[in-house]
Order: C-alpha cells, then sequence, then structure tokens
C-alpha cells in the first residue's frame, strides 16, 4: 500500500491513497495470464455495462480484451481507455506519468513566476480531472446506449483533459497573442480582471497564519474601512478603485500590519458580518476537524475499512434531495469479494472459487 499511512503498520491493503480513492467499491482478483481468467472476465463483461482500463496502449488488446474483442463478447458495452495521453494521435503509444502529462498540458508553465524555472503543481491533477471527464464521458455512452442501443469505445486522455485547466492561459494567448508570464503582471493574488482591490492573502496573529480578504466594490471597501478604522484607510490614494490598484503595495502593506495582530478566524467572521468577503486560510486539519460547514456538508465522513478500521475519506461535495445515500465502507482489500462477486454475479460454488484460489486464477 502507498502512504499516506494511518499508522505505523504497513501492508498491501493499508495505504491511504488507495483507501480514499476507491471508497465503496467492491475488489477482486484475477490472473489474465491464465486461460481460466480469461474466460471469467468474458463472463464478467457478459454481466457488465461498462469496462474502464488505465493501461498503457496496447496491453489489453494483448490479452485479448481490446475493444473488437469486448464488443464480440457483448455488442452494447461501453469500453473506457483512460491514459496519458490517449490511444488516438502521434502520442498513443507514449508511456507518461503526472509530471509529464502536466507539462505537456502547460500547466506547468502557467505555475511559473518572472525569472524563475516552472514549479510545477505538487500533485498529479491530471489523474482527478481525468477521472471526472471519464466519469462524464461514461455517463454520455450510457445514455446513447439507452436511447440508440449502441455501445462504443471512450478513448479518454489526461493530457488534453488537463488542458482545460489552461483556460485563461489559452484565451489570453489566442485573443491577445500574450503569454502567461509578463512584464506589467501583479505578483501575489492581486487581481487585475475583474478590478479588486484590496485582494489579496495578509498575515495573520501566530506562526504561518494567513487570512483572504477580497474587496469586490466601493460598498466592500467602505465596509472594511469601518472595521479596521485606521487614519490610513482615508488615504486620497485610497479613495477610488482605480486609485487603490495604482498604489496596492502600499494598500496591501497597510492592511498587513492591521490583520498580523489579529486572530485568522475572529477577524473573518468579524469581516464577514460587515459584509466584506473574507477567511482565515485554513489548514488540512482546520477544514476537517474544525470547521462547521464541513459537519454540515458531511465532507470527511468516516467509514470503516477491513484492514485499517475507522478512517476519514473524501466525500462528495454534493447533495441531493430525493436520494438517500452513504458513504460507510472503505475501500476493499486485495482480492475481499472474490466470493461475493465470482459466487453472486458467476454463479461459482464455493469449491469452484476454492479450487481458483489454490490454481493462481484468482
Amino acid at each position: 500500500g502507498q502512504p499516506p499511512y494511518k499508522d505505523e503498520r504497513r501492508g498491501i491493503n493499508l495505504g491511504g491513497s488507495f483507501n480514499n480513492h476507491n471508497v465503496g467499491k467492491r475488489g477482486i482478483t484475477l490472473n489474465l495470464r491464465t486461460e481460466r481468467g480469461k474466460e471469467l472476465l468474458t463472463e464478467l463483461v457478459q454481466v457488465s455495462d461498462v469496462v474502464s482500463e488505465n493501461f498503457s496502449a496496447g496491453v489489453m488488446d494483448r490479452l485479448g480484451f481490446g475493444y473488437d474483442q469486448l464488443r464480440a463478447i457483448k455488442q452494447d458495452i461501453v469500453y473506457v481507455s483512460n491514459s496519458g495521453f490517449g490511444k488516438a494521435g502521434p502520442y498513443g503509444t507514449y508511456k507518461t506519468w503526472g509530471p509529464i502529462v502536466q507539462a505537456v498540458s502547460g500547466l506547468t508553465w502557467t505555475s511559473k513566476l518572472r525569472d524563475l524555472e516552472p514549479a510545477g503543481w505538487g500533485y498529479s491533477y491530471m489523474d482527478h480531472t481525468g477521472g471526472y471527464y471519464m466519469c462524464i464521458a461514461i455517463l454520455a455512452a450510457l445514455h446513447h446506449r439507452n436511447m440508440t442501443g449502441e455501445g462504443q469505445w471512450v478513448d479518454m486522455s489526461c493530457t488534453d483533459a488537463g488542458a482545460t485547466l489552461t483556460g485563461p492561459a489559452v484565451l489570453d494567448y489566442t485573443a491577445n497573442g500574450r503569454p502567461t508570464r509578463r512584464d506589467g503582471l501583479p505578483d501575489s493574488n492581486h487581481n487585475r480582471w475583474p478590478p479588486m482591490a484590496p485582494h489579496a492573502v495578509y498575515p495573520a496573529e501566530g506562526e504561518d497564519n494567513w487570512i483572504a480578504i477580497a474587496c469586490r466594490d466601493e460598498q466592500d471597501w467602505h465596509a472594511l474601512a469601518a472595521e479596521v478604522g485606521e487614519p490610513w484607510t482615508g488615504d486620497p490614494r485610497f479613495a477610488t478603485l482605480d486609485g487603490r490598484i495604482e498604489h496596492e503595495s502600499s494598500l496591501d502593506e497597510a492592511l498587513g500590519a492591521w490583520t498580523a495582530s489579529r486572530d485568522r478566524f475572529a477577524t473573518a467572521e468579524r469581516l464577514r458580518a460587515a459584509g466584506v468577503p473574507a477567511s482565515a486560510v485554513q489548514r488540512p486539519g482546520d477544514r476537517i476537524d474544525h470547521d462547521e460547514n464541513t459537519s454540515a456538508w458531511g465532507l470527511w465522513p468516516t467509514v470503516r475499512q477491513t484492514d485499517m478500521g475507522d478512517v476519514r475519506v473524501d466525500g462528495v461535495p454534493a447533495h441531493l434531495s430525493e436520494t438517500e445515500w452513504e458513504l460507510t465502507h472503505g475501500a476493499p482489500n486485495l482480492g475481499e469479494h472474490n466470493e461475493e462477486v465470482y459466487g453472486e454475479l458467476l454463479g461459482l460454488d464455493v469449491g469452484e472459487i476454492a479450487s481458483l484460489r489454490e490454481e493462481g486464477v484468482i
């Protein structure tokens, strides 16, 4: 299992990352290098709506389960290939990992500050973005099947899914011919469009504590000035939005000096009560354990994983008014549901399943 881990234990079923991303699923083992394993997969395909895979190009074909073979097994199957570059196009045979996908997509470049090398994103957002697009594509393919009776092959490229996150940079280049980073751009979190000032993250009381404040119009600014109550808020340079933007560095310095001696949570609550958009910059522990909104939305529910025990996992940030559901079970152990799947779905008895295990098929 891959980190992070819940405690000092290590093992194939104890990886926090796998558990977090596979909550509520059933898990089986199946050796596709055996003839009996291929027969079992064929039977599983016959009772399935969707087959998805994340292999490099050609792997499923070499195993005998490419789209043409699966369509011969079940004519209306929806077959999904989700890989770094997809199967089509000149990059279809390339192998890749997160940093490569981000670089090709253009995201790495958008992380670059002037006179510094591209920083990258520190995490493979493409895996998640590709998964979201895959889900939408599957729903579209199933809708098409339900309307026409036709299955289809969905070819997914995580690189191209990642390119959709570069929209502002692409638009600025195609419409204006301007690069993402250029002279004259603001530093930090300053906002040029729509124009706002103050609009940044400011220091708060304590070590490495911060508060975000964004004034979208004159009403917000006057409300903030009233709460601050210091002479500098009446500085003629800050009387208009244009003036605040022109002297944004001085404005930020003054506002930062005011926030630096104040608690981030109490100050954010005070400003929000006055109508000023503000929030404490939260650490993961703040967000998960202390934010009342987290509890209201059930964003980090506790589930039971067979080996790990009770663990917190990502929830779903959506509430359905007519559908009752909840996350209760963690990710499956390796082969945890062999008896359930092969028994209930394929009708194998206990003896047959035991033999498959002894023979290394499952």
